[in-house]
């Protein structure tokens, strides 16, 4: 089978055009048809690798589809992207950037370059100073200025620098140190920083300001703000180097504020913040569930990224559900996924992957510049089961979206409670049964159902899911899940040609509130020169300010 170049339009390649012919013929066929017909389509659509297993059975496919899949994903060139991604290639063009998020998680001894260097040793080089550094707040060896050892650890971030430490926090509090709290702060709204630190002692506080460049406006903001919280108790210039440390690169500006560049800990321009959590941004979830543990979600991580890498195609878990989210997004006009996972640690994990999914592929505009004619990244979303059940469900079962889900559980709990674990896992498997098969009406009659209420006790079903299943949830497999969805996205803009690695969508609303904060600021009335309701809105605001 021959390779065509992703440059070529989308809707010209030959397994697209066979793919939607695939569609129009699965389009009034039922997932019950498909069982019936195969009683053994759930053994043969699923794969078991690297400790997770997959269960794609209840998706609207054949192995026709699956075979046009693979082909798509060889006409538009993913396993020699992806090799050029692994190999340090800049394949961030609009920013001529390497994408080298797996090396954060390269064990040591490996060799990865970047314009002829190894980064490997580096990137291990930054870890040794983290864990040293963790191991002096977990023990107490580390004292704030006045002498008592630091019991708080507030992560000021925004972004890639928030999202995935509060996620990884949350998700691994199992295993955190309890004697120490730990709080996160990214909303620029005072609120989020006054409620973080309200009830802590700021002789106990230590800021982790999380930023590349030092220049975040939400961050650097909440950063001052912070510091003039501690020094009203503390009133010593000097305890800012006590209670701050600093993730970034910008070694001037983290001086100026008053960090010793002894504590601060950089990244590189080839990692993206929202492929970050690994890097010392992850420097909270470090002192949190220390830097064995640390070291254990890296190995995770790489033990998918290896699988990505070197797994055939038809058993490649992110490349199969990356080939399904396209599927859908683009063949059956579903704009949405929803994320279910099964564990109340995980509650953060569809937030975070709101940042991973949409931020990257959220393009309209090929990697060549040209507008797309085909649907890009679906819009992400989920909270942890069973609440959803109780909120969102009745839509997903009843209403007139399709949405597929992903239904993430465990074998084993962490905290074993009666039979608590048990009942919440036959939701999962109850949930994904019952969007697949649904009820018929003559189902609903057969129970007794009065005929004016039967249709609205009928369940269409053919709604899609995937169902993912680990042993429990530690370290290692947080970063497994983590580093599926990164390449699963991967793939998805390999095959739509955009660039997943940048984000130019978030500047214009950058530049546009910085001039809008000085409109607002200003002591005379000034000159607005917006659209006339944002003028509006700009005047009713300080006018509003001004008499109240």
């Amino acid at each position: 089978m021959g390779t065509t170049t992703a440059t070529a339009s989308l809707r010209q390649t030959p397994a697209w055009q066979a793919l939607e012919e695939n569609a129009e013929a699965l389009r009034e066929t039922h997932l019950r048809d498909l069982f019936a017909a195969d009683p053994e389509r759930g053994e043969r659509f699923s794969i078991e690798a690297e400790g997770l297993f997959l269960d794609y059975s209840k998706n609207r496919i054949t192995e026709d589809t699956i075979r046009l899949l693979l082909q798509l994903a060889e006409e538009r060139g993913v396993a020699e992207r992806r090799d050029a991604m692994f190999a340090g290639e800049k394949i961030n063009v609009t920013e001529r950037r390497a994408v080298l998020h797996v090396a954060l998680r390269a064990p040591k001894g490996e060799h990865i370059e970047v314009d002829g260097e190894d980064v490997v040793p580096e990137v291990h080089e930054v870890l040794d100073r983290m864990s040293e550094f963790a191991e002096r707040i977990r023990s107490g060896a580390w004292q704030g200025h006045t002498g008592k050892r630091i019991r708080n650890v507030v992560n000021i971030g925004i972004g890639g620098s928030d999202l995935g430490p509060v996620m990884a926090y949350e998700a691994l509090r199992y295993y955190s140190q309890r004697d120490l709290t730990f709080r996160f702060v990214s909303n620029v709204d005072g609120t989020d920083l006054a409620e973080a630190t309200r009830d802590l002692d700021p002789e106990e506080t230590l800021f982790i300001v999380a930023s590349k460049t030092f220049t975040t406006l939400e961050t650097l903001t909440n950063a001052r703000s912070a510091r003039e919280w501690l020094l009203a108790t503390l009133d010593d210039e000097a305890a800012v180097a006590k209670h701050f440390v600093a993730v970034s690169t910008n070694e001037a500006e983290v001086s100026k504020f008053g960090i010793d560049t002894a504590n601060m800990f950089g990244f590189w321009d080839w990692v993206g913040g929202r492929y970050s959590m690994d890097s010392a941004i992850g420097l909270s979830t470090m002192i949190a569930i220390g830097p064995d543990n640390f070291r254990r979600l890296l190995a995770g991580f790489h033990t998918l990224d290896e699988h990505f890498r070197t797994a055939p195609f038809e058993r490649n878990l992110p490349v199969l559900m990356g080939l399904l989210t396209v599927w859908y997004a683009d063949f059956f006009a579903a704009q949405t996924v929803a994320v279910l996972p099964y564990d109340q640690y995980l509650k953060r994990f569809p937030a975070y992957l709101q940042q991973l999914t949409m931020e990257s592929n959220g393009k309209s505009v090929t990697l060549e510049g040209a507008h797309v004619d085909y649907e890009t990244g679906p819009i992400f979303w989920g909270e942890p089961g069973t609440n959803g059940q109780h909120s969102f469900y009745q839509l997903i079962h009843q209403g007139t979206k399709l949405v597929p889900a992903d239904f993430i559980g465990f074998s084993h709990t962490l905290n074993p409670i009666g039979d608590h674990h048990d009942l919440l896992m036959a939701n999962v498997f109850a949930q994904t049964e019952a969007l697949a098969f649904g009820k018929t009406p003559e189902e609903v009659r057969a129970e007794g159902t009065e005929e004016w209420l039967v249709p609205h006790r009928v369940f269409e079903g053919n709604r899609p899911s995937n169902t993912i299943l680990a042993d429990r949830l530690d370290p290692e497999t947080l970063g497994k899940l983590v580093a599926l969805y990164e390449h699963s996205v991967f793939v998805q803009g390999v095959i739509w040609n955009v660039n997943s690695f940048d984000q130019w969508g978030v500047e214009l609303g950058k530049v546009l509130a910085k001039r809008i904060a000085g409109e607002l600021e200003a002591d005379s009335e000034p000159e607005l020169t917006h659209d006339s309701s944002t003028n509006a809105l700009l005047r009713r605001y300080r006018n509003t300010r001004r008499t109240s």
